[in-house]
């Protein structure tokens, strides 16, 4: 049974480009291995222009989204201020105590419990 031939890694991160060439003219599998990557390698070139030409979009996407949220905002707050009922709700707030509940509570407030 033929072992295959695991060199293909190493020689490629490790090693310098002369050893790996070398290692290229004798071996079968890794020549076969590198053809694939050279393919690769080809494809990204291709795509590339076209993926930065996507990115570049983004800064304006960005902006776009900071400034909607800005107008929501500035339109939330001027609603808050004309609208006093709401502002006082968020201000003060309203929370329920014990006794709204429908608990039974002593003169502290606290819930009463009975042994």
């Amino acid at each position: 049974m033929n072992d295959k031939c695991s060199k293909y890694e190493g020689l490629f991160v490790f090693s310098d480009e002369e050893t790996l060439k070398q290692h290229l003219q004798e071996c079968e599998e890794c020549r076969l291995e590198q053809e694939k990557m050279d393919k690769v390698s080809e494809l990204i070139t291709e795509v590339k222009p076209y993926y930065l030409a996507k990115s570049k979009k983004r800064p304006a996407l960005k902006a776009v989204c900071a400034l909607m949220l800005l107008i929501f905002s500035a339109f939330s707050f001027e609603l808050m201020e004309n609208y006093d009922d709401m502002t006082d709700t968020l201000r003060y707030g309203n929370t329920l105590s014990a006794e709204d509940l429908g608990f039974p509570v002593d003169s502290y407030g606290l819930i009463a419990v009975s042994e």
